[in-house]
């Protein structure tokens, strides 16, 4: 029986030796003195071979590796890493030469010196592989490269079915391929490109990335154990996996080891010594996505404010493909000391499976660069423990979730707009407990508001006759009715949009009771909108990134401030004045910082959401507890255990208000000792251009400009498109101002 093996293993090996002499006679298709390896059975012609060969492709264009994005917090440190593949490329002058020495010892020990094809070397791994020892493979390390970026550059599952196939057209095409790559490139780039194609086990794509995983060392920084570990993943990275295969992988190192020395690169004392030792393991978990971020909401912000940005793609699929293969820095806004102070207030507030949810976002004023965001619901799956992935304090197309009714915080906008039509603060109205406003007296961008319906309005607070200093920080829903019937809907509606706050339904929102907060709103709008207070009436729009860099650490696109001047600064001066007494013996005097702070109260219908938007001025930040039950529906916070704390009746001082200061007496070292200004009336009024709506069908054109403050008549019919507008597109007018369209 042994002699017939032997007989056959032999007769093997006869038959494939007569392969290549069958083949060698195709040698001046390819290259002049080039040998190539075993392309078939026996009786596989030499001109049908020729013909395969010049029937394929030589050009293989090598595109750009795809490599992992990384996020960062505005100091550049770590924060998120999006990628497909882990993977960062670096030059071939970054490895380690211990590590390039290792990888050709026991992938290609002659790569030095031959060219696409080592025949010597497919000769002697061909014997050695009938003879059953099959450490050593055949293909060079530029065929194998040529594989491997075959496969990498794959389309489609056909493409990479092909580029993986056990066939000699396959074998045929990456011998052609790795001809071409030797004829175009460097050896030294050729090893460069392979050492960051190659897959090296547990997710890590390319030297750099594995050597972090697995050493968290740079791949600049790798000794010789280290080394001959990672050069021994490339032949099976599943297989010799070492946080699976700890003992297959030492294996593995040390027939490594042995090569090495075997072939003199090392002394055999020395690969006795690494050979005798554990692998020595320092693994870096990859960490993929915002669920492994220590801020996993800002990070699902950043990635979703990216997705919305079309200068990073056509398509949401080409932006995110961006994200994932660009190898991107991508520069955030968010302060991690910030962020832990916001994070354990709403924990210490909400408790993640209470019938109930806090928020809270922190807007720098005059830059509009977002400082933290958190939620009392972590990101996650397990719904039972409270866990979910919807961001409840981000805008609704950033997070998903529908936002929270603002109650009396919108009680600013028509403080504000009061204050910009002229309105003296000593303005004063009696403001009994209870009032009916015949809605139809309400006016509107168009007229009057379109109702015969009266409003009943009731007051939980406190009566009798207010101004708009003592109406504002005792939060007078009847006194606030009376001055939004003498402001009209049309200007504190335009203004709480100028100021970021997303309002799409005039027809649900631009109501009478608007001055109580019916529109639904995010923790980020607020802190947005009253950071414009903050900056003296200039509105910054929130922004969770500063720039992105590219692979090569250049300038891919900046993210500069956005701001203007929406309301004049003797404006926002009065309303911080006013707003300051809220915290100065109003209803936040509890809530008191070390430093001049303002801000207002909100609660709506049945106590299902409670609001404390505060600054300082140079820090905004806007907290919420929103009754909810862990699918999202609304309940009332009367009577629930929120914090741990059963809550009788709830209020946005008491509730809200104290998350809001613990956050903020968190970060107050931070933040300079500034005052605010005092009013000084006698600033221009704010202007803002007519919109170009001519072609535009009216009633759309209508809906745009009242949308920035201006009463609006319409000459013609509604479903007609304009035809001129009065006053010239591009004319500045002050909010309240009437602009006539033509229609027909």
């Amino acid at each position: 029986m042994s002699r017939r093996r032997s007989h056959v293993s032999f007769g093997s090996v006869l038959s494939h030796l007569g392969v290549i002499v069958v083949v060698s006679a195709v040698l001046g298709v390819l290259v002049a003195g080039l040998a190539v390896p075993v392309v078939g059975a026996l009786g596989y012609g030499a001109k049908a071979t020729a013909g395969s060969l010049e029937n394929l492709p030589e050009e293989l264009e090598a595109e750009p590796l795809a490599q992992r994005s990384r996020v960062v917090d505005s100091d550049g440190n770590w924060l998120a890493t999006f990628y497909d593949e882990n993977r960062v490329n670096i030059r071939l002058g970054e490895v380690a030469p211990v590590m390039r020495r290792a990888i050709v010892a026991i992938e290609d020990y002659r790569f030095y010196e031959h060219g696409a094809l080592d025949l010597r070397g497919t000769l002697r791994a061909f014997v050695n592989n009938q003879a059953g020892n099959s450490t050593q493979g055949g293909s060079s390390i530029t065929q194998q490269m040529a594989k491997m970026t075959l496969v990498t550059q794959a389309q489609t599952e056909e493409e990479r079915a092909a580029a993986t196939a056990n066939t000699y057209q396959r074998k045929l095409q990456e011998l052609r391929h790795a001809i071409a790559f030797e004829k175009n490139y460097s050896k030294n780039w050729i090893l460069e490109r392979y050492l960051n194609l190659a897959y090296f086990g547990d997710g890590a794509y390319g030297i750099q990335a594995a050597s972090r995983h697995y050493f968290s060392v740079d791949a600049s920084e790798l000794n010789l154990r280290q080394a001959a570990t990672l050069a021994g993943l490339v032949k099976n990275p599943v297989g010799f996996d070492p946080t699976t295969y700890p003992e297959r992988a030492e294996a593995r190192r040390n027939v490594v080891v042995n090569r090495m020395a075997e072939l003199g690169v090392i002394s055999q004392e020395r690969a006795d010594l690494v050979a005798g030792r554990r692998l020595g393991l320092q693994v870096t978990p990859s960490r993929n996505g915002c669920l492994s971020s220590e801020a996993p909401f800002f990070c699902d912000y950043v990635r979703r404010y990216l997705l919305e940005d079309p200068a990073l793609g056509e398509t949401v699929q080409d932006r995110a493909q961006l994200l994932n293969e660009g190898g991107l820095t991508i520069s955030t806004t968010i302060d991690q000391d910030f962020q832990r102070a916001a994070d354990t207030a709403t924990r210490n507030a909400v408790d993640p499976t209470d019938q109930a949810i806090g928020g809270l976002a922190m807007v720098e004023p005059g830059t509009g660069e977002v400082r933290a965001i958190s939620q009392s619901r972590p990101m996650g799956r397990e719904k039972e423990q409270g866990e979910t992935f919807l961001n409840y304090t981000v805008n609704s197309k950033y997070g998903d979730a529908n936002g929270f009714q603002a109650g009396s915080t919108f009680k600013v906008f028509v403080l504000a707009a009061a204050l910009e039509q002229g309105i003296s603060p000593s303005t004063a109205f009696r403001s009994p407990e209870e009032m009916d406003f015949p809605m139809g007296d309400f006016a509107d961008c168009t007229g009057s508001y379109p109702s015969t319906d009266t409003w009943p309005v009731g007051n939980s607070t406190t009566s009798g006759r207010k101004d708009l200093v003592t109406g504002t920080r005792e939060s007078v829903n009847t006194f606030f009715a009376q001055l939004e019937r003498e402001t009209g809907l049309c200007e504190p509606y335009a203004l709480a949009k100028a100021m970021g706050v997303e309002l799409t339904d005039p027809g649900r929102e631009r109501v009478p009771s608007f001055t109580l907060g019916v529109a639904d709103v995010s923790p980020l709008e607020m802190a947005g909108a009253y950071a414009t207070f903050a900056a003296r009436g200039q509105f910054c729009e929130p922004r969770p990134v500063t720039e992105i860099r590219n692979a090569e650490g250049e300038i891919f696109k900046d993210y500069p401030a956005e701001c203007s001047q929406v309301i004049r600064q003797s404006t926002a001066d009065e309303v911080n004045r006013i707003l300051e007494g809220v915290i100065n013996g109003g209803f936040g005097s509890a809530l008191a910082l070390d430093k001049p702070a303002a801000g207002k109260t909100g609660t709506i219908n049945s106590q299902m959401a409670v609001w404390f938007n505060g600054y300082t001025p140079t820090m905004s930040t806007a907290a919420m507890v929103a009754g909810a039950n862990q699918d999202g529906n609304w309940v009332t916070l009367n009577g629930q255990v929120v914090g741990g704390t059963g809550i009788g009746t709830a209020s946005g001082s008491t509730l809200a208000g104290p998350m809001w200061a613990e956050a903020m007496r968190a970060v107050s070292g931070e933040l300079p000792y500034e005052t605010f200004t005092s009013p000084t009336p006698g600033d221009a009024p704010i202007e803002v251009p007519v919109d170009d709506v001519e072609g535009m069908r009216a009633d759309r054109a209508v809906e745009l400009l009242t949308g920035r403050g201006f009463q609006v008549y319409v000459s013609g019919d509604e479903e007609s498109r304009v035809t001129s507008v009065s006053p010239a597109p591009g004319s500045g007018l002050t909010r309240g101002s009437t602009v006539t369209l033509s229609a027909g």
